[in-house]
């Protein structure tokens, strides 16, 4: 069975947000995502996010795609979950090419960066809102 293995936020979610999740599903048998505690997304991004942790990991699980979904509470964790979860391919979106080509060097597992959905961002949809 090829375990995938991605991370993020998902806050506001949207449909970049789903693409990449369902895209990421069609690269192996189970997927499993992590997602960003409060504290890390406040540690990252020096805001906390509009869904506390509890309200985005429900969203997430949710989707048929997901197979099961965890807390991330440290980026410098990434090969640790990747070990716990026994995932051999780690999906990333294409923002974050070559950032963690690293993971190859302490697990056995391949990386591959998805193009991101033109046009489509959580900030950019707050900013919308917001207007």
């Amino acid at each position: 069975m090829k375990i995938g293995i991605t991370f993020g936020t998902f806050d506001v979610f949207h449909f970049g947000h789903l693409r990449i999740l369902e895209r990421s599903r069609e690269l192996c048998d189970k997927l499993v995502v992590g997602i960003s505690s409060d504290e890390l997304n406040f540690s990252k991004k020096g805001k906390l996010p509009v869904y506390n942790f509890e309200e985005r990991a429900r969203i997430v699980g949710a989707l048929k795609v997901v197979d099961e979904v965890f807390k991330e509470e440290s980026l410098e964790l990434k090969a640790e979950y990747i070990k716990k979860f026994n995932a051999s391919v780690l999906i990333m979106g294409d923002d974050w090419a070559g950032k963690f080509d690293w993971v190859k060097e302490h697990c056995d597992v391949e990386v591959i960066y998805l193009p991101r959905t033109p046009s489509v961002s959580t900030t950019a949809i707050i900013e919308k809102i917001r207007s």
